[in-house]
């Protein structure tokens, strides 16, 4: 009888998600989110920079101008931000404090704008940028940077309690 109750369905645990799978997933709904958020403040104004700007140097043709443009680079963002989600897993996953996420936005932000600013043709040079656009997009990514770094260094810091209290507790 307590062999049949061993196998049982809901007896079963399920097998808790890898740390790396949760950072890929983490990066590309951060670069989703943060992305469709970017749109939305272009359609208001607040920016004059739309995520269609990452198909420019690389793809020809007016589709990329159109909503499915529009899809398209939204999705190329959320791929693109599996990596820099996993470059903050290799550096700074240790680093449980909101304040290094932030610091890794602002880091991203200047890269993009103002050292990657040359092969964007759509985006005019960091300095003459308007003031709502700069301050918008700094914003805007230092918040995914927020999301990111507090995302996976909150998962870091309870991975290391779990890891402790399995150290701790017998074996049953």
């Amino acid at each position: 009888m307590e062999e049949n109750q061993k196998r049982l369905e809901q007896n079963k645990h399920e097998k808790p998600m890898s740390f790396i799978s949760m950072v890929v997933i983490t990066g590309l709904v951060g670069g989703i989110v943060w992305s469709s958020l970017a749109l939305l403040a272009y359609f208001f104004n607040f920016t004059e920079v739309r995520p269609n700007l990452i198909l420019e140097p690389w793809a020809l043709g007016d589709w990329k101008k159109g909503w499915i443009g529009t899809v398209f680079s939204i999705l190329a963002i959320g791929v693109l931000s599996i990596g820099a989600s996993l470059l903050y897993y290799a550096v700074l996953r240790r680093f449980n404090n909101m304040w290094v996420g932030m610091a890794y936005g602002i880091g991203l932000f200047l890269l993009v704008f103002y050292v990657l600013n040359p092969i964007f043709p759509g985006i005019e040079s960091f300095w003459k940028l308007s003031r709502n656009t700069l301050i918008t997009t700094a914003c805007i990514y230092l918040l995914y940077g927020v999301f990111i770094g507090y995302s996976i260094s909150f998962e870091e810091a309870e991975r290391n309690v779990r890891e402790e209290e399995a150290k701790e507790s017998p074996v049953s």
